[in-house]
């Protein structure tokens, strides 16, 4: 993606088409053969005044859209802009290099001001662009959503290109809506064994590929006060797996506003096998999840991804108790960073959420066999609808605090279609070729087409009653895709919860990946010839993270993990003063040490940093203590700001406690890495503060 220009704004030739969007500027481009209408209340009916065919309701924003042929398009957005039916008529919109992703805009605007502006200054502001306050970001200092009033003079991309010239403002953010993908392809044949739970190998099984499950069920089956919320299309609630008294709770349909995420359409049946791959109850027939004995919250998704619907989800969950959200969907586009509001979302739901401990997030990689971020020399598309050097990122599975899960198959090989790269985790699933779902195409083969033929077994879940799911009968065979692999994670997830509730968000993921199975696949890709199923020096791997997730190791070791609550009987000091440069744009950043020779186990823990940088807004800062991980201090929320002065301690970065009881000797490093280009800074100085 282009950087156009930094904190100072946007050049006037291009206020109208680009987009802020989690720190970035992307490029936009008019759709020509549509448009939408938001209705001027619920009883109006923009049909019959506006002079084109309707073709898709967004009823989250209320938007209407309509397609027109590209001659009659601005003759068409005039009529409907004069009907006393249309309150706004807007322009769709296209990522200017996906043109297959469209972009649908909201009434609304997402503002950071700098700490300190005050009241009388921030509503004058939004006085002059015509906008009024909606509510307050939650999780982020003085930021706030507004909405246009009919005294907006201008779109919400311009409004916040134009603030974002402002020194009061840190960060402006138009409120989008993209559609939804979910990550499967299910196909329809039967087998009647759940070999990705348990298996002693057969005809295209390795004895290696399940999870080891009955051996983490001699310990716990799951309990019910342990929740594993499915966020997805619609579900079965009436199968017999999701039966039993308190099995239920919480459900909540997003789409149709109501209390019961039933499927509304013919071909909502991916919500449904994905609750029964993680949480199926045990009941002497069927099938059986990972985590039987846990308590499924089913929430049934708008099928878009705009900021009111992503903080709405995980505000629900965070509110009635989800102790896991397992989310087997993505964006419908090529390269998709996350809005403020979004990531602010997710990381209240990882700290917030259970008591503070933090949810434990899972999404799905995705299907297409390429880097959940990086880039690829695309070449053989249908009708070169990616060309040349095509950056892909999957906004929701590079956040922090989500557990990205790859898939591998029933004899231990990648799966031809998993995403990978900086992906936590890889779980069992089925064997398919590669593809994507866009709005404009529906599904399609990601290229170059795999033609060879791809061994591995599907996944046997719960389906719709009847005839009206994947399969005739209640139940499907070949489920799969890292649609299936997501949930198997959020199963073991709610196992280790079950056997140790006291356990944080953090620390469950750091068992999750000290305890995977280091399975290899020395191969090459069969679409792109790559050779990334091996393991670096630091145990991880492109394809599969820290390994095959193994649920036994995981229950054994969040069983024996006994935190001690002491007070420190020494404190250590160790600081840095030497001020290093923070390369532009280097996903490898810099990293300042500090060595600590004394020996002990932390017992407390903070961090201070002294960082400039002229768009602070770019940049992440981590720890990395000796024993490896990283442990994420400040994301990027801190929009055009240039001094970051802070203090990290466990009790306002809880992420912090999953370096409690580790060896404090050796050396610590802060890590910072800029992921924008143009904008640059220094690390000043940082200090480590250690109780032992």
């Amino acid at each position: 993606m282009t950087n156009y220009q930094s904190a100072s704004g946007v050049p006037e030739e291009s206020v109208g088409n680009i987009l802020q969007r989690g720190g970035e500027e992307l490029a936009l481009e008019k759709v020509s053969d549509r448009f939408t209408v938001r209705p001027t209340s619920q009883a109006a009916d923009v049909t019959q005044s506006v002079p084109a065919e309707p073709t898709l309701e967004i009823p989250k924003a209320d938007l209407q859209e309509f397609i027109v042929d590209p001659s009659g398009r601005d003759k068409a957005m005039q009529v409907a802009r004069a009907s006393e039916d249309v309150a706004f008529a807007s322009h769709v919109y296209q990522l200017k290099e996906n043109p297959q992703t469209l972009v649908y805009l909201t009434d609304q605007v997402t503002i950071q001001f700098a700490p300190s502006v005050e009241e009388e200054t921030r509503n004058a502001i939004a006085s002059e662009h015509g906008l009024q306050l909606l509510k307050p970001v939650n999780g982020i200092p003085n930021t706030f959503v507004f909405h246009l009033t009919p005294q907006a003079t201008e779109n919400p991309v311009k409004i916040a290109n134009r603030l974002m010239g402002r020194k009061e403002v840190l960060t402006a953010e138009p409120n989008i809506v993209v559609r939804q993908e979910q990550h499967y392809r299910p196909k329809d044949s039967l087998y009647p064994q759940q070999w990705y739970l348990n298996n002693t190998g057969a005809n295209q099984v390795a004895a290696s590929s399940h999870i080891s499950v009955e051996k983490a069920w001699d310990i716990t089956r799951g309990v019910r006060s342990v929740v594993v919320a499915v966020t997805d299309d619609g579900f079965d609630l009436n199968h017999p797996d999701f039966q039993g008294a308190g099995k239920i709770v919480a459900p909540k349909d997003f789409k149709d506003q109501d209390f019961l995420p039933l499927p509304g359409e013919q071909d909502e049946n991916h919500g449904t096998a994905c609750a029964g791959v993680a949480v199926a109850e045990e009941t002497g027939s069927g099938i059986v999840g990972v985590a039987p004995g846990c308590a499924l919250m089913p929430l049934r998704t708008t099928g878009f991804l705009d900021d009111e619907s992503i903080e709405q989800l995980f505000e629900w969950a965070i509110q009635n108790g989800a102790s896991v959200i397992s989310c087997s969907w993505g964006p419908a586009a090529v390269y998709f960073p996350l809005s403020l509001r979004q990531r602010a979302a997710l990381t209240r739901a990882a700290t917030i959420g259970r008591d503070r401990k933090g949810c434990v997030i899972v999404f799905a990689a995705g299907n297409a066999n390429r880097p959940i971020s990086g880039t690829i020399n695309e070449q053989g598309w249908p009708n070169n609808l990616l060309k040349g050097p095509t950056q892909w990122l999957g906004g929701f599975t590079v956040h922090p605090d989500v557990i990205t899960v790859s898939a591998c198959t029933s004899l231990s090989k990648k799966s031809a279609y998993s995403n990978w790269g900086n992906v936590t985790i890889s779980a069992p699933s089925n064997n398919a070729p590669p593809g994507m779902w866009f709005e404009q195409t529906g599904y399609i083969s990601t290229a170059p087409e795999v033609r060879t033929a791809l061994p591995g077994l599907g996944v046997l879940t719960a389906d719709r009653l009847g005839a009206a799911g994947y399969s005739s009968n209640n139940f499907t065979n070949d489920f799969g895709g890292t649609s299936s692999a997501c949930p198997v994670v959020a199963g073991v997830a709610a196992l280790v919860l079950s056997a140790n509730p006291d356990l944080t968000a953090q620390e469950v993921r750091r068992i999750l990946q000290q305890t995977a199975d280091k399975i290899v696949d020395p191969g090459p890709d069969p679409q792109l010839a790559f050779r990334l199923g091996t393991y670096d020096v630091n145990g991880y791997s492109q394809w599969f993270g820290y390994g095959k997730v193994n649920a036994f190791k995981a229950v054994q070791a969040a069983k024996e993990q006994r935190v001690q609550q002491s007070k420190p009987s020494q404190v250590l000091n160790g600081r840095n003063n030497n001020s290093l440069a923070i390369p532009d744009d280097n996903p490898q950043g810099i990293t300042s040490p500090i060595q600590v020779p004394q020996t002990g186990s932390v017992r407390d823990i903070q961090i201070g940093v002294n960082i400039e940088h002229s768009f602070l807004g770019d940049i992440e800062v981590s720890l990395i203590p000796p024993t490896g991980q990283t442990v994420l201090l400040q994301g990027r929320t801190l929009g055009s700001a240039t001094q970051l002065q802070g203090t990290y301690t466990l009790q306002n970065t809880p992420a912090l406690k999953q370096l409690l009881a580790s060896p404090a000797a050796g050396v610590w490093h802060l890590l910072v890495v800029d992921y924008a280009q143009l904008d640059t800074g220094t690390v000043k100085s940082w200090e480590l503060t250690l109780g032992i």
